[in-house]
Formats: structure tokens, sequence, C-alpha cells
């Protein structure tokens, strides 16, 4: 269950990182509320799940799920660029986080 919700916790990350961006320096209210609340709902899911993970593995995957979720968000929706080189990247961090799972 604590990998569920550690899982889940980082795709809140991306959430609340996109909002935040959105929020255009918290004066939009609308982002800035899904900012907030998506920001909170991850802490408190990564919490939960520092309780049976250790916390070098779970704040890596955390960080790793979030910065992956946000970089494929910014490529696909925000226009960033989707080259070859930023995709190999990110497969490199994907492959570091299913390393730590598997190695836990």
């Amino acid at each position: 269950m604590a990998w569920i919700v550690l899982v889940v916790s980082g795709m809140l990350e991306t959430a609340w990182a996109v909002a935040l961006d959105r929020s255009a320096g918290l004066t939009r209210p609308l982002p800035s509320i899904v900012f907030a609340v998506t920001l909170v709902t991850s802490m408190a899911g990564l919490a939960y799940a520092l309780r049976e993970i250790p916390v070098g593995t779970g704040y890596a995957v955390w960080v790793g799920i979030g910065a992956v979720g946000t970089a494929l968000v910014g490529m696909v929706a925000l226009g960033e660029p989707a080259n070859l080189p930023r995709v190999l990247c990110l497969l490199l961090v994907v492959a570091g986080v299913v390393g730590l799972k598997v190695f836990h």
C-alpha cells in the first residue's frame, strides 16, 4: 500500500508544480487553490509512505515521479521542446526510479 500511495503522491507533485506555474506567482485564485491542495495532499502521501519505505528511497522515487511527470506535461501540453536528449534523460530518471523499487 505504501508504494501505491508514494506513486500517487509523486503524480500529485506533478499536479502542484503545473498548478504553481499556472498560478502566475500565486496571483490567480483557482490554480493557487489547486496548488495548495495538491501540495498538502502530496506531502501527506509522502509522509504516509515513509512510515514503511526508507526516506532515501521514498524521497528519490517521489521526486523522480514528480520531475518526469512535470517534464512530460511541459513537453506534451505546454510547448516545451521534446527532443531526443531530453527524452533519453527522462528515461534515465525512470530507470533510476524503477531500480530503487526493484532493489528496495
